[in-house]
C-alpha cells in the first residue's frame, strides 16, 4: 500500500550527480567515500524509510546519472492510462464472469508483491498485474451492482474526486510530504494491513459472523467499517502525494524512461486500493439503510 515499487526505485528516489560530482565522490580515499543517493526529498511514502535503510536490504542504492532517453510525464501518463485501459478491459470479464475475481484477487496480489520488489521494472508483469486486478475489480463491481444498483459509479466518481483534489492540491503547492508524517502514514498502514488481516481470519474462520466481519460493529451509531475506511481513504490520498512526488522526482532527475513503467504501477496500485475502500464504505452504508 505504500508503493514500495518507487519507495524502494534507486532511480526516483536516489540523487542524480553530475559527472563531475561523480569524478570528485569516486576520487576520495575508500575512508572518506560519501554515500550518495540518501539525501534527497522523499517522493512515496515509503521513500523515508528506504532512505533510512539505505536502499535495497540496507544495500546503498545506485547513483543514477541522466538519460537520453529520460522519464517524463508523457510517457508517464501513457502508460498509466494502458494499464487503466487494461483493467476496464479486463474488469468488463470479470463483470460478467464474477467467479474470476478470486482469481484476479490471488494472482493480483502475488503479481503486485513481484512488482514492488524488483529492482527493475518488468512492463510485463505490470501489465499482467493491471490484467488480474482487472478481473478482481469487475468481479466484486458486478456482485456489488447487484445488490446496490448506483454504487459502483458512485465509487467512480469518489475515486475520482479524490484523485483530482489530491492532484489539484498538489500542483498548487499546497500538500506535500514530510518525513514525520510519512513515518506516521506508513505505521498506519502497516496497522491497517493487520487489521484487516485479521478481520479476514475472524470472517473465514466463523469467530465473527457479520458480513463485514469487526467492520460491522456499530460505535455511537456509526458503523466501525465506515469510520476505518474513510481513515483509510485518507492514507491512500496521502500515498498518491507520495507517488506524485516520486514521479515529479525522476522526471526533474531525468532518470531512464524504464522508470516510468514503476510510476504508473504505483499510481494504479494506490487508485485501486482508493476505489475498494470507498466501495466498501459505501456498501456497508447502503447495507446498513
Amino acid at each position: 500500500m505504500s508503493n514500495p515499487a518507487l519507495s524502494n526505485n534507486p532511480a526516483l528516489n536516489g540523487k542524480t550527480l553530475s559527472a563531475d560530482e561523480l569524478r570528485r565522490i569516486y576520487d576520495q580515499p575508500a575512508a572518506q567515500t560519501q554515500r550518495p543517493g540518501i539525501d534527497t526529498p522523499d517522493l512515496n511514502g515509503a521513500g523515508a524509510v528506504a532512505a533510512a535503510n539505505a536502499g535495497f536490504g540496507g544495500e546503498q542504492p545506485p547513483v543514477v546519472t541522466p538519460s537520453d532517453r529520460p522519464m517524463t510525464y508523457e510517457n508517464t501518463i501513457s502508460k498509466t492510462v494502458m494499464l487503466f485501459l487494461i483493467v476496464l478491459a479486463t474488469g468488463a470479464v470479470g463483470w460478467f464472469m464474477p467467479g474470476l475475481a478470486l482469481i484476479g484477487a490471488i494472482v493480483g496480489l502475488v503479481l503486485g508483491l513481484v512488482n514492488a520488489f524488483k529492482k527493475e521494472p518488468s512492463p510485463v508483469l505490470i501489465i499482467l498485474y493491471a490484467a488480474f486486478q482487472g478481473l478482481f475489480l469487475g468481479g466484486i463491481s458486478g456482485i456489488f451492482e447487484a445488490q446496490w444498483a448506483g454504487i459502483v459509479s458512485q465509487a467512480v466518481i469518489g475515486t475520482l474526486a479524490v484523485f483530482g483534489v489530491t492532484l489539484l492540491l498538489f500542483r498548487s503547492g499546497k500538500v506535500r510530504t514530510s518525513p514525520k508524517m510519512t513515518k506516521m502514514v506508513l505505521i498506519a498502514m502497516v496497522g491497517y494491513a493487520v487489521f484487516s488481516l485479521v478481520n479476514f481470519i475472524l470472517m473465514i474462520t466463523g469467530v465473527v459472523t457479520d458480513p463485514w466481519g469487526i467492520r460491522g460493529v456499530t460505535l455511537f451509531g456509526i458503523p466501525l467499517g465506515v469510520i476505518i475506511g474513510l481513515f483509510a481513504v485518507f492514507l491512500a490520498a496521502y500515498s498518491l502525494v507520495m507517488d506524485f512526488e516520486l514521479i515529479q522526482n525522476g522526471v526533474r532527475n531525468r532518470v531512464p524512461e524504464k522508470w516510468a513503467w514503476s510510476a504508473a504501477f504505483g499510481l494504479m496500485v494506490t487508485l485501486i486500493w482508493l476505489y475498494v475502500e470507498i466501495l466498501r464504505i459505501l456498501a456497508i452504508l447502503r447495507g446498513n439503510n
